[in-house]
């Protein structure tokens, strides 16, 4: 990898307090020498930058320290608490029937199946006199995703349970088991019937059959569920503050108990849980808090945290590398660049290496090519290093669930794309590490010249199995698959099949996009090698295939996660794609 400067920190048995910048520490910024330190401001290590203009703690994320509901499993005889949550699987069929209309006229109409209770839920329901049943029929209960009841419980002081909810888990997928989905939107819906209670709460969730996956997704869901995002609030909002809130998974026997609770599965839930929310954190918070500085510093952190080893490149070390692509678009920042790449070195021997690189734009105006007018969204730009955040929440699970036999390398380029008398302008050439030249078609077209020094940097690691990119680059692809898909591109059909096998265990959705080699002519340039632009047509594919062309014979796939970084229904984060990456580490570890 050649001699250094950057400073390398293996976190066993410490991290030197310089890598958090809590001693005192000068940094030049667009000329000027401006003195930048760090103070603790409260009990959860929360700091704040001297002489920023923001008046938050500079890094207001917490690495370790959520407040999430506590997740434990019971058999239906001992579950006590405030709501059981029964969840009913829809029938598998519609029947049709054809019968005459009054003019004589053959009409259709439909007879709807409505479910059976069955197992524990006719349990349930037998010691309630058969009120459920009831209400399936006067409700026309069909068990369809979503569908939900909830009644209070009366007369029966034998019952350890105040209110039961029915809650529709739609059809069951091809091979039997309940879906991902509707797993994940029932323990979401367990803990919204509680959330709002003033007191301790306690609710269980029932469904037709757990497995240990089942179970996994289940907690990993509930984690998420009861959390509220209340950072930035100068009064707690008592309808969302998180509260003492129990969580219990409510299994039928010892076979199933035994499933459940073998190998720390709830844990595990819990544990990937923790990880979207501090990545739904790093989105949510505002670009004053979360700058390529502070992103830097909830790195080390991190591996303080899971004994990771960290190298934190500074420009210095970025300019001797050669990362003109990477270093064209900081420049135009007050915050120097950081480029973050952690490492997490199994036990053993290591069977497989993988790279995960994630864009790290804590801002993006646009530059001189300003992102200007309606449907711009320059006012949610602080999504922009949504990659990064989900590399950072795949690192905080990998850390803490050590996958045997897979290294994991996680790579962030963080800077911001601003604009200033030093930053780049449309028409200029940049050079990348790996020799290649960039013409500047437009600097709104950033992220990919990041990644490129990114992607040179993870191939020249050598011996990697894979290399994964994930990066919100287009908004052509918003445009192509909506906000519910991301875009998988791969140079590796292999590769390709196990992105989407994991991702669609864990419940994320995504549609595989070409990469025709013809295209490539589109982001060709008359006085460099490149542009980093390919026009209106197909943006999206000729933004992967200018990334293509950073990485040698790795095998490499690229998630453009533009649309589902943000969901549009609820107006926040989504934290896709930590999921996904954990899953596909896992499957690694599973074939190795």
């Amino acid at each position: 990898m050649g001699k250094v400067s950057a400073f390398v920190v293996r976190c066993c048995p410490y991290i030197p307090s310089s890598v958090f910048g809590l001693t005192p520490e000068l940094c030049s910024l667009r000329g000027r020498t401006r003195a930048i330190r760090w103070l603790p401001t409260t009990k959860r290590s929360r700091w704040t930058m001297v002489g920023s203009t923001s008046s938050f703690p500079a890094s207001q994320v917490s690495v370790g320290n959520l407040r999430r509901p506590q997740v434990t499993a019971a058999p239906l005889d001992q579950f006590e608490g405030d709501v059981l949550v029964v969840g009913v699987l829809a029938p598998s069929a519609t029947e049709s029937s054809v019968e005459k209309g009054s003019a004589g006229t053959d009409e259709k109409s439909s007879t709807i199946k409505l479910p059976t209770l069955g197992g524990l839920a006719r349990q349930v329901d037998e010691s309630l006199g058969g009120l459920l049943t009831d209400v399936i029929s006067e409700t026309k209960f069909s068990g369809k995703p979503g569908s939900c009841e909830i009644m209070r419980v009366i007369g029966k002081p034998d019952l350890r349970f105040k209110r039961v909810a029915l809650y529709g888990l739609g059809e069951p997928d091809d091979d039997g088991s309940l879906k991902v989905s509707s797993v994940q939107q029932a323990a979401s819906y367990a803990v919204s019937t509680v959330k709002s209670l003033k007191t301790k709460a306690t609710v269980g969730l029932l469904l037709p059959n757990w497995m240990a996956t089942t179970a996994v997704t289940a907690s990993d869901s509930a984690t998420v569920a009861g959390y509220a995002d209340l950072r930035f609030k100068s009064e707690e909002d008592p309808e969302s503050t998180s509260r003492d809130l129990q969580f219990v998974v409510v299994y039928n026997d010892d076979i199933e108990g035994a499933s459940i609770l073998q190998g720390d599965k709830l844990m595990q839930g819990s544990i990937i849980g923790e990880s979207v929310i501090l990545a739904k954190e790093l989105v949510n918070a505002p670009p004053n808090v979360v700058n390529p500085v502070t992103l830097a510093a909830t790195a080390g952190e991190l591996a303080k945290k899971h004994r990771l080893d960290i190298t934190i490149l500074e420009k210095k070390d970025c300019e001797e590398r050669g990362m003109g692509a990477y270093l064209g678009v900081a420049q135009g920042s007050a915050y120097p660049p950081k480029f973050i790449h952690m490492k997490y070195a199994p036990r053993g021997d290591v069977k497989k290496r993988i790279v995960l690189i994630g864009k790290g734009l804590t801002f993006d105006s646009g530059g001189y090519n300003l992102k200007a007018g309606p449907g711009s969204m320059i006012e949610l730009m602080k999504f922009d290093m949504g990659g990064a955040a989900a590399v950072l929440g795949a690192a905080n699970a990998v850390g803490a669930l050590q996958p045997p036999g897979v290294e994991v390398h996680f790579i962030i380029a963080a800077c911001e794309n601003m604009i200033s008398s030093e930053a780049y302008r449309p028409g200029d050439v940049l050079k990348a590490s790996n020799g290649k030249t960039i013409e500047i078609g437009n600097t709104d077209a950033e992220g990919r010249l990041t990644l490129a020094d990114a992607l040179v940097y993870a191939d020249s690691l050598g011996n990697m199995d894979y290399i994964v990119d994930l990066a919100t680059l287009t908004g052509a692809m918003i445009i192509s698959l909506g906000n519910d898909y991301a875009g998988l591109f791969s140079s590796d059909d292999r590769l390709a099949d196990r992105i989407s096998s994991s991702a669609k265990r864990v419940g994320e959705k995504l549609w595989r996009m070409p990469l025709p080699p013809e295209y490539l002519e589109l982001t060709k340039s008359k006085i460099a090698d490149l542009k980093n632009t390919g026009g209106r047509a197909a943006g999206s594919i000729t933004a992967a295939l200018f990334l293509k062309e950073f990485v040698r014979n790795t095998p490499w796939a690229h998630l453009d996660i533009a649309g589902t970084v943000w969901g549009e229904k609820e107006g926040g984060p989504t934290g896709w794609g930590v999921r996904t990456l954990y899953q596909l580490v896992q499957s690694l570890h599973e074939d190795s």
